[in-house]
């Protein structure tokens, strides 16, 4: 009994902060994530507040509905990983009732701290253990993937309709 209970004092120490250290794929996975989440919120801030209700086209996506669009994403899609659901309700009409300027960045800003949370927390055990990600199959790491790279999709269409509004992504300047 003292044996054990000495091995689980010496151990206990390397344990939790093995847990505690992201492995190599999360935290690949969470630059990726961090990456767009800073093009993202420099390119928000860029962006006049006039234009953020701004659209190509009837029935795309305006400026403010493409950053709303991927906050919820990143809210819904890390519990589709098996990881702990956001403390925060996200409204499924927030893409129509979220278009100031302040509170996208604010909604946007949340739900990446968020994402890039729920990746570190991921056990590494369990990234080989299959989801459902949207009717598909997917590993759980497969899915982190997604999130991380969800932002990305978007980014690329937000700087295109910057450019189209004549206004240049700070990190080009």
């Amino acid at each position: 009994m003292k044996r054990s209970l000495l091995a689980a004092l010496v151990l206990a120490p390397a344990l939790l902060s093995a847990q505690a250290t992201p492995s190599g794929l999360k935290k690949d996975i969470a630059a990726v994530l961090d990456d767009a989440s800073q093009k993202l919120i420099a390119l928000a801030n860029a962006i006049p507040p006039a234009k953020f209700n701004w659209r190509p086209a009837p029935g795309v996506r305006s400026v403010s509905e493409v950053f709303v669009h991927v906050s919820m994403e990143n809210y819904d899609i890390p519990p589709m990983a098996g990881l702990t659901a956001s403390p925060a309700k996200v409204d499924p009409d927030a893409e129509k009732k979220l278009t100031d300027k302040a509170a996208v960045i604010d909604y946007l800003t949340k739900s990446y701290a968020y994402a890039r949370q729920s990746i570190l927390a991921a056990a590494d055990a369990q990234m080989d253990t299959q989801a459902n990600y949207f009717g598909t199959p997917m590993s759980r790491r497969g899915i982190l993937m997604q999130l991380a790279t969800h932002g990305h999709e978007h980014l690329g269409q937000l700087i295109a309709y910057a450019r189209m509004n004549n206004i240049v992504p700070p990190w080009s300047k």
